[in-house]
């Protein structure tokens, strides 16, 4: 698919007097001279904790019993990652209509969020607004507008504090049932998980009259998400159509590697599918976008395999 040139930014974050944080390409935010976690190489082993793998099987919206093919997928993606020579990756995926889902990678191990943190700042503004009994204002929706269309990094400072910050936001996730995610002051540092995405994916997309977000917050979020600007419409999109999504790219002044991550839905033979990619230690953006797209079509294939009906 074609490649856009992605505009880079010079935003700052600020964080405390003591720690400079420097804002890269709007796409998340990262500690200047900071080097990364250290996260392991990709591998086609599947770990033994993986919260897909481990949990009760829930039922579909559709009332399907779940699925896990953990299993199919690390087979699907052993040969992409064949040459992930220190890289690391996660993926998570969901066929809403079938509950089909598989996670690669669904260890303890997280990844910086660097921009997808975006849609999750979002989503922790609208629960409080629906708490105080109130609308959006004017203000906050032309911030959140541009923080997901064009992945601002002032606005989602501004936002991320409204929300009450790190704390504000682990409150929020917590009702959102993400377990194995940590808010950062800084907010592109914010560690996750590729499951824990696809739960956050989950608390948006759901038809469920009683989910933690009311129906007009999901409608108005899914619509930010489905009106991302064009150059930054890469990612989980190459796995189907009618995609609404959020990225994030963050390069690590410390190593000169890259963070690329993608969050989103797709539509793949009619059904809708949430995918959640997570790509650490990739030598550039363009090949980080790479592999996120071979991994997310892989992955979506993976759960619509035998399910054509």
């Amino acid at each position: 698919m074609a490649r856009h040139a992605l505009r880079r930014s010079a935003l700052s974050v600020s964080l405390t007097a003591a720690v400079v944080l420097t804002a890269s390409a709007a796409g998340g935010a990262y500690l200047s001279g900071r080097s990364p976690r250290q996260v392991p190489a990709a591998s086609a082993s599947v770990s033994s904790v993986s919260p897909a793998a481990s949990a009760p099987a829930p039922a579909a919206e559709g009332g399907a019993v779940v699925e896990d093919r953990d299993t199919e997928l690390a087979a699907a993606l052993e040969p992409l990652l064949a040459d992930a020579d220190g890289e690391a990756v996660s993926v998570a995926v969901l066929d809403r209509d079938t509950g089909v889902r598989a996670v690669y990678g669904g260890g303890e191990e997280t990844y910086d969020t660097a921009s997808i943190v975006k849609v999750d700042i979002l989503a922790a503004l609208l629960l409080r607004a629906q708490e105080e009994g109130r609308a959006l204002t004017s203000t906050e929706r032309a911030r959140a507008a541009v923080m997901i269309g064009r992945s601002d990094n002032d606005a989602a400072t501004a936002l991320f504090a409204a929300v009450g910050g790190a704390d504000g936001l682990d409150a929020a996730n917590e009702r959102f049932g993400l377990t194995s995610t940590k808010a950062a002051r800084a907010w592109g540092l914010t560690r996750t998980t590729a499951a824990d995405q696809l739960t956050l994916l989950e608390a948006v997309f759901t038809d469920d009259e009683d989910a933690v977000l009311e129906p007009a917050s999901r409608t108005y979020l899914r619509g930010l998400m489905a009106r991302v600007q064009a150059d930054q419409r890469w990612g989980v999109s190459a796995a189907g159509s009618g995609g609404a999504l959020k990225n994030g790219w963050m390069p690590r002044t410390a190593t000169g590697l890259w963070n690329i991550n993608s969050i989103g839905r797709v539509t793949v033979d009619g059904h809708p599918c949430l995918v959640a990619v997570l790509a650490a230690g990739q030598r550039t953006k363009e090949a980080g976008i790479a592999r996120v797209e071979s991994v997310a079509e892989a992955a979506v294939g993976v759960v619509r395999a035998g399910n054509d009906g």
